[in-house]
């Protein structure tokens, strides 16, 4: 996060990778002549063969053919026709048109509009309706489906006293369907009725009635062959830059999928600009099939996105182009609105839309305006408080001026974001939904303190796991717990706490028994066995082995390793924690540290490599990268002071984003470090079994690391320095 917001301070622009639809196999044709301006710009596949005019864009559905399911769209609009003749009623005809079809449809929803026939002495009907019932019937409007429902017309009273005949005249899928045919019928000169008898009066009210109430009850269904995605950058990037950053993340990205790409330039954009052409930016569109040759699918999860712009970022960076991933929650931006939620009103320059209802013209207008917007989750806040975080830290100590004012900007938005969550903190605890979740966080707690009889089968860390759950289900309850609720939540938190405390006592005793019947030969060897040295004993040890230089810098690179992967062990039971990515880049910082400290000849860091793979690897990454930096220096001939060449271990070492912090840190503890005692774990080798508990999230196989270890004297220094551990 630390190095992203130096480069965003500095000017990098943030990459866009949107996708911009998905599309069946019969559609793949049109969509390529889009991209490729029906031939006219220059397309190429995955291999880097030119498509060249109509002939080469028409091959490419034939190549991808085997990779289409073909499924058929569902069905979801019907348009209809309906004559009525013979009324002898000559009043409320729409009363009369709203009986016959309610007859005939069912509970579906529906809208239409009458014109008298006075030739006949009745009217004619025309209307749009939802296909699917609310018990799951899909009519097909078809001839098959329009004979179905001309017979239950016939057998209704409608059909004794009057001539009707119904038919289907069309059917389509979605909801732009439905609202393209309902708008088509408020456009003509009759009046507009929906099946309660509501007045549809303009194309606005109509779109809302099929995006807002009939969207829910189309169950749509459409084929997912291909997806059309569109990669962007900031108007005056290097064109010819982009297009092959744009080809090799394509490539790494979708390596065995069927793709084509083609780059708009809006200098040779055949397209009008009136149409929707000569875009002022550069971008690449990109067609790709959803299925690979060997049968994998895409998959389209916002995590999956958002590694699609760390990638596309990383290809963007290697060809020159300052690109950086972004985070809607780096600096409180508001959520994107997608092609179903607005219509195009303008093409000229920057598109302009209009919102298809009163919430998307809402998140349209946040979108466009820029307004401050924040995530709801518990998780998102923390990271949004760590990204406050970061950007003050810039603030105060960036590279000059104006990146020191971009990231103060972003610390003032992220404030207004905690006020904002603050207050919504408050007005949650009073709305009706809060005692519907503080009931559901009580009946989990009671799922934790139910689900215990098996409780003397634990041992010592299975248990504290346990009474982590129900500290946890407390502490969530306690959060949206009413004003009225606190007096009866206190004896709830009195009684579960008091319930684990007998339990722990019963895992004790049962422990305890199961020891005094073993013989006394036996506990005393035991005892013997699993002795351990004192903190002291052991940083003595190690100090006489190693040196107290040595041991102090490797105490301190050790302790932040094994920091974040204890934290990397929590994170995925735990709401409350930032990414697992975050925490994985920065364990990978600590064991960069640590591996430079071994291949500076620390002995204390390589005899602890010796049983870590995951730092033995570190070590020697970094006794590479000085024997590269070596060998460069000896190949240039560039001379020391001394008329020496440069030795490796006097090579400069790059300081990554968090050394700074990390240095303040150092100092501060410094006194504690000398002071305090700390334990040096035993040597284990590969082929050791590990005891029970004894994993990761990362490799469950992993052994516990040799290391010397800072005892902590309390748990709220622990909590006091999380956040700056975490960073």
């Amino acid at each position: 996060m630390r190095s992203r917001f130096q480069r965003l301070s500095k000017g990098s622009q943030p990459v866009v990778v949107k996708l911009a639809s998905f599309g069946s196999g019969g559609r793949l044709g049109a969509m390529i002549r889009y991209v490729s301006r029906n031939g006219q710009v220059a397309a190429e596949n995955e291999r880097g063969e030119q498509l060249l005019g109509r002939d080469g864009i028409s091959a490419v559905g034939a190549e991808w053919d085997h990779l289409m399911s073909n499924r058929a769209e569902s069905r979801d609009i019907g348009t209809f026709s309906v004559s009525v003749s013979k009324v002898g009623n000559q009043e409320n005809f729409y009363e009369q048109a709203r009986d016959i079809l309610e007859n005939a449809l069912g509970n579906r929803r529906f809208v239409y509009s009458i014109s008298l026939r006075p030739e006949i002495n009745g009217f004619a009907i025309a209307g749009v309706s939802v296909l699917r019932d609310g018990a799951g019937e899909r009519l097909t409007a078809d001839r098959k489906a329009s004979e179905i429902v001309q017979a239950r017309i016939d057998q209704s009273s409608n059909g004794v006293e009057r001539s009707v005949t119904f038919r289907f005249t069309g059917h389509g899928n979605g909801t732009d369907y439905g609202a393209s045919r309902v708008r088509d019928l408020v456009a003509s000169p009759d009046e507009v009725r929906d099946q309660a008898g509501r007045e549809i009066t303009d194309a606005k009210q109509a779109s809302d009635l099929v995006q807002l109430e009939w969207r829910a009850h189309l169950h749509s269904r459409k084929s997912r062959d291909v997806m059309h995605l569109v990669l962007s950058a900031r108007a005056g990037t290097d064109a010819s830059a982009f297009h092959s950053a744009a080809r090799d993340f394509l490539g790494r990205q979708f390596a065995g999928h069927r793709y084509m790409l083609s780059l708009h330039d809006p200098t040779d954009d055949p397209k009008a600009e009136a149409d929707g052409g000569k875009r002022p930016h550069v971008h690449v569109h990109a067609i790709v099939a959803m299925r690979s040759e060997f049968g994998d699918r895409i998959e389209t999860s916002i995590t999956s996105f958002r590694q699609w712009r760390v990638g596309m970022a990383e290809a963007a960076r290697a060809h020159g182009i300052d690109m950086e991933m972004t985070d809607r929650r780096d600096r409180a931006s508001p959520p994107a609105f997608n092609r179903n939620q607005v219509r195009p009103i303008s093409r000229s320059g920057r598109t302009e839309h209009e919102g298809t209802s009163d919430a998307a013209q809402s998140r349209y207008d946040g979108q466009r305006s820029d307004r401050h917007s924040f995530a709801q989750t518990t998780k998102s806040r923390n990271y949004t408080d760590i990204a406050k975080l970061e950007w003050g830290d810039i603030a105060q100590s960036g590279d000059g001026k104006g990146a020191k004012d971009f990231a103060k900007r972003q610390t003032n938005r992220l404030d207004t974001v905690d006020f904002s969550v603050d207050s919504n903190r408050n007005a949650a605890a009073d709305h009706p939904n809060s005692l519907s979740q503080y009931k559901t966080h009580l009946v989990i707690l009671e799922k934790v303190l139910s689900g215990d009889a098996d409780m003397q089968q634990m041992n010592t860390n299975e248990f504290d796991a346990y009474e982590k759950l129900v500290t946890d289900a407390l502490d969530r309850a306690e959060r949206v717990m009413p004003e009225g609720q606190r007096k009866a939540f206190a004896e709830i938190a009195f009684a579960a706490r008091e319930h684990v405390e007998a339990r722990r006592e019963m895992m004790q005793n049962e422990e305890a028994e199961k020891t005094a019947d073993k013989p006394i030969e036996s506990q005393a060897a035991e005892r013997q066995s699993v002795r351990e040295e004192t903190p002291d004993e052991r940083w003595n040890a190690a100090v006489a082995q190693h040196g107290a230089q040595a041991v102090e810098a490797a105490n301190r690179v050790l302790l932040e390793v094994e920091h974040y992967r204890d934290a990397l062990d929590k994170v995925g039971s735990r709401d409350d924690q930032v990414d697992q990515a975050s925490l994985r880049a920065s364990l990978n910082l600590e064991l960069a540290r640590a591996g430079e400290l071994g291949a500076s000849g620390n002995s204390l860091i390589r005899e602890v490599a010796d049983a870590d793979t995951e730092l033995r690897a570190a070590v020697e990454a970094a006794e590479r990268s000085r024997e590269r930096a070596a060998e460069k220096v000896k190949s240039d001939g560039m001379p020391n002071a001394g008329g020496q060449g440069v030795r490796p271990e006097e090579m400069p070492r790059e300081r990554d984003a968090g050394d700074e912090d990390r240095n303040r840190r150092d100092e501060v503890d410094k006194a504690e470090v000398q002071g305090t005692a700390a334990k040096r774990a035993e040597t284990r080798t590969e082929t050791s079994r590990p005891e029970a508990g004894d994993t990761t999230r990362t490799d469950p196989a992993r052994e516990h690391v040799p290391r010397i270890e800072l005892q902590r004297d309390t748990d709220a220094r622990r909590e006091r320095d999380q956040d700056d551990h975490e960073r």
